[in-house]
Order: structure tokens, then sequence, then C-alpha cells
């Protein structure tokens, strides 16, 4: 068991990604199943940032962001190139405008703002961009997948599952081919095992790779 220790909640996109990006690189780690509404001392000591994910090395340091997990385990070990096919800016804007939108669209009574539909139409919007770019590639950085995929595809999962007839109506072919091919892939499968809440005195779990 690695001494490095990844506090996850198997549903958070950003956790997902982070999973992801430590799996295809082999980094080991122990993971510990956070419970949002009840979120372990131990975590909050480490980071009162209080978010998933959180990657804590042995030596006490620790990295509280997914792009910075993702950008460390692939610069440790890349097997597939996944550095060389990033994005920032697009990844940016999912992470900026998309979110918001993806938020304000599926939780909409958490805003004063409690029509969802304007913000379905901008999520819409981000949608038909990354269909065009897809089309004719695959991928959204070229014919092989990458970090600019593994980055923004779990935020795209979540927006799709909030109302999945609506979504598969949609005539964002490339988008549709290009999600279902991420879910089925055996990285996702792999990075989306299922664990109870940690909880302190626990015996420790290693992360599947």
């Amino acid at each position: 068991m690695s001494d490095r220790i990844l506090y996850s909640f198997r549903r958070c996109p950003y956790a997902m990604r982070a999973r992801m990006a430590l799996v295809i690189s082999k980094s080991r780690c122990e993971l510990r199943e956070v419970k949002l509404s009840d979120k372990p001392q131990a975590m909050l000591d480490v980071s009162p940032k209080a978010t998933v994910p959180v990657l804590v090395h042995s030596d006490g340091a620790f990295l509280e962001e997914s792009l910075d997990i993702i950008r460390w385990a692939l610069g440790h070990t890349d097997p597939e190139g996944w550095l060389e096919r990033e994005d920032k800016e697009l990844i940016a804007e999912n992470d900026g405008p998309f979110k918001h939108a993806l938020d304000h669209y599926k939780y909409p009574t958490r805003y004063d703002d409690c029509d969802p539909m304007p913000h379905r139409d901008r999520g819409e919007e981000f949608l038909r961009k990354l269909d065009a770019r897809i089309a004719g590639q695959g991928q959204l950085c070229g014919d092989k997948r990458g970090l600019t995929d593994v980055a923004i595809f779990p935020f795209i999962r979540q927006f799709a599952n909030h109302d999945r007839a609506w979504f598969d109506a949609l005539d964002l072919p490339h988008v549709q081919q290009w999600l279902a091919g991420h879910l089925e892939s055996d990285l996702f499968k792999t990075a989306m095992q299922r664990e109870k809440p940690w909880q302190e005195g626990d015996a420790p779990i290693a992360m599947a790779l």
C-alpha cells in the first residue's frame, strides 16, 4: 500500500478526471471515498478548502486541484501522451462558463434565477462547439484521447444525465458517440470503483489500477 492518499467522491467530475489520470499513469495510492455531507477531519486538517479531490503525499505535501493532480500524475508517467493533447483554453471554458451553466441547469433552486432552461441552452451551445470539433477526428485534440477529453467528458456526462432523453434526442452525433466511448472504456470503469465512505480506523483500500 502506498503512503499516498487520495480523498475522492465517486460521482464528482473533478475527482473522476483526477482518478483517471492516476489510473492511466499507474500512480499507486490509498483511496478514501468521502461523504460530502460528513467530510472526514483528516481531510479537513490537510486541506481546509474541503473539496475533492485531494492528493496527499507521504511528506505531507498535497494537491487540491484536479488539474494539478492530473499534471502531476502524467508528469511521472504518460503512456498515451495525454499531455501532448491539452487545450487549456477549452478546458477553462468547460470549467468556467459551461460548469456555471451546468450547475444552474441541474440545481436551479440553489440560485436566485430558478429557470434552468436558459442555462441548458448555454450548455447546449458548448456541446455544439465540441461536436464540430470532434467531427472527422474522433476526439477533442486529434484521433486519440488526451488530457482535454478526460478533463471535459465527466462534466458532459453530468449534463447529459440530468435529462437523458432530451440529450439523446439532440442532433449531436459526434458528442454522443464520443461520450459513449469514454463511458464504455476500461479506464473509466476502473476509475469508478465503488467503495463505502472512509472513516478513521478503516483498513486501507488501494485504488484500482
